[in-house]
């Protein structure tokens, strides 16, 4: 059967709160991720996504996709093999990650015990390549994270590859929004995400991720990720783009963490558990074990009729 010609199974339902949507008070959704395969560098992302899409979309849907499925396509990835790090990069490879976070921070974060485990043990000729293009890219501040620094993201690339964050991202939204208008006359909502989450307390959002949607804050890098997951804030993955129709940051939000949950973590959660999935090291993951594992960067989120 062609990608796209299916009658979608649809997956988990949420219930947002949503009065500052005119005329309701809640709102009911329900999602399905396609699988659409891998998606190598030079993959044209606008044919993939129209293929999954056939059929299965209709106006007022939101079609959600992951930021680092188009940064690949796109080639908006790096190779770290080739960085030279710093005596900086080497400092927080081997004393910052190790001890601060293997034996202090990873606990005030509430990391599973089997992260804080491999972060005693942080890679670092590898750790410190990785830190260096953060250095470079993102800043001093982003290198301190555990994880995926600014936007930078090891998983579900093969080798020393790391995807980059997008620049333009709300012109590429636009991009698909409009090829889906022309393609299936549907008005659609296009939404960008990425893994990295945002925290909540009431009403204000923020997050250590660089340029989200408007309404979310991006502040404090390190700090903000300490205090949210210190704290135990609501944690959601991020919008990094939406277009097609206004929308609360609120309902936003609980839409990609709807979409975040239904796409899985394809080859793995991070490069630790995608090197273990396929039983080799950190680096030697390649383009066709990830061909092998089933992907679904794409999520149709649509709201339920009353």
């Amino acid at each position: 059967m062609p990608i796209g010609m299916f009658k979608p199974a649809w997956s988990e339902t949420i219930t947002v709160n949503s009065a500052q949507r005119e005329g309701a008070l809640t709102e009911i959704y329900k999602s399905f991720a396609l699988e659409t395969g891998y998606w190598r560098p030079g993959t044209d992302y606008l044919q993939r996504i129209t293929d999954s899409l056939k059929g299965s979309i209709r106006s007022g849907d939101f079609v959600t996709i992951s930021e680092k499925a188009i940064s690949t396509t796109c080639d908006n990835i790096l190779d770290e093999s080739i960085t030279h790090p710093t005596l900086l990069a080497r400092f927080i490879a081997s004393c910052w990650m190790r001890y601060a976070w293997g034996y202090f921070l990873g606990e005030v974060c509430h990391l599973r015990k089997k992260t804080i485990l491999r972060l005693r043990s942080y890679p670092i000729n590898e750790g410190s390549a990785h830190k260096q293009v953060a250095l470079e890219r993102v800043g001093f501040w982003q290198a301190l994270m555990y994880g995926s620094e600014g936007g930078i993201d090891g998983s579900n690339l093969p080798y020393s590859y790391v995807s980059l964050p997008l620049n333009n991202a709300g012109q590429i939204a636009k991009r698909i929004c409009e090829h889906l208008k022309m393609k299936f006359g549907a008005n659609v909502i296009v939404m960008i995400l990425d893994t990295d989450k945002t925290y909540s307390f009431r009403n204000f959002h923020f997050t250590p991720r660089p340029k989200p949607i408007e309404g979310i804050h991006s502040c404090g890098a390190v700090m903000s990720y300490l205090i949210g997951r210190f704290l135990r804030l609501k944690r959601r993955a991020t919008p990094i783009a939406l277009v097609g129709s206004k929308t609360s940051v609120e309902e936003a939000l609980e839409i990609a963490e709807l979409a975040n949950r239904a796409r899985g973590f394809g080859a793995g959660r991070n490069v630790w558990d995608m090197a273990e999935a396929f039983g080799v090291s950190l680096t030697n993951v390649t383009w066709d074990m990830l061909d092998r594992v089933e992907h679904k960067p794409i999520v149709i989120v649509r709201r339920v009729e009353s």
